[in-house]
């Protein structure tokens, strides 16, 4: 399994917000090599769409959905750090971005009261957006990188672009600081094609109840809930394909699923992604065989009449 383009992806500064760099590396990915595609789509982007990117093959009654954004911070006032979306870090971790000055390098401090600042050989311009310093490691059974949440799901949707014959491939932003362009992306699926229902490409996590390596995670609930009707053809279906999977339910979590149960379009959804340990650090980490499962259930799911 190559994992060059996965490597590639995770190494790309996109920021909930500033998903620019990310935007156009998939445009240019798409330009490249749509020719060699089963049916080449339409490509749907710009001002309507402001940095997300919706993939249009055949007559879509699918789409899958694959956020292309990461979670991050924000240079204050007094070096001072502010969050985007949920990271969870510690002092020493290494971040960077781009200032007018240039590449902004520099690590996380946290002091006694839990005040998160930054520690560097210049002052960073406010504003200024950081992510994680990309490091990536790979072995026989494992890749580490941070941004596996999600440019694993975003690898996914690429490769699934070979062979789809009819659907729909949506990358999506700001899914990790509480969404928002989920509303516009369905309405224009809903209003211009005859959209049905979504799988939400994403990662979500080892727990208790999901182990590394025995399959890729249909989520039955997180913070949403999925129709049950919806779900059970999902479960149904993946039974027949051989695919290992495994059943999550939680509590916590959301998804861009949970912002498309909101919309007024009867649009049914279901999670369905690699679990992850060492969530929203520098070091998510996924088992191989997750990843092949990941695509290959996709790829089985969105063969035409699957759904």
């Amino acid at each position: 399994m190559d994992l060059n383009l996965l490597k590639e992806l995770c190494s790309i500064h996109a920021p909930s917000g500033n998903e620019e760099k990310m935007t156009h590396f998939i445009l240019d990915y798409v330009q490249k090599h749509k020719s060699g595609w089963k049916k080449e789509p339409q490509i749907h982007f710009g001002d309507d769409f402001q940095n997300c990117i919706v993939l249009v093959f055949g007559a879509p009654v699918t789409a899958v959905f694959a956020h292309i954004d990461s979670i991050g911070f924000t240079i204050r006032y007094n070096r001072e750090l502010v969050k985007i979306g949920g990271p969870h870090l510690e002092s020493g971790t290494k971040l960077r971005g781009w200032d007018q000055k240039g590449l902004a390098e520099c690590e996380v401090v946290i002091d006694d009261q839990n005040n998160i600042r930054y520690k560097s050989d210049r002052d960073i311009e406010r504003g200024t957006d950081l992510s994680y310093a990309p490091i990536w490691k790979e072995d026989s059974e494992y890749v580490q990188c941070s941004y596996m949440d999600n440019r694993l799901g975003v690898w996914v949707a690429l490769q699934l672009c070979e062979t789809m014959e009819h659907g729909a491939i949506v990358f999506s932003c700001w899914e990790e600081h509480g969404g928002g362009s989920v509303p516009y992306l369905i309405k224009f699926l809903c209003e211009q094609h005859a959209l049905k229902n979504a799988l939400i490409c994403d990662i979500t996590w080892i727990t208790e109840g999901v182990i590394p390596g025995k399959g890729v995670v249909i989520s039955m609930r997180d913070t949403g809930i999925p129709r049950r009707k919806f779900l059970n053809k999902i479960i149904e279906v993946a039974g027949k394909s051989g695919i290992p999977f495994q059943l999550e339910v939680e509590g916590s979590g959301g998804s861009d699923g949970t912002e498309i149960q909101k919309q007024p379009y009867p649009v049914d959804w279901c999670f369905i992604g690699a679990a992850e340990q060492n969530v929203h650090t520098p070091k998510e980490k996924v088992h191989k065989k997750d990843i092949e499962y990941m695509l290959g259930m996709y790829r089985y799911l969105t063969e035409p009449g699957r759904l």
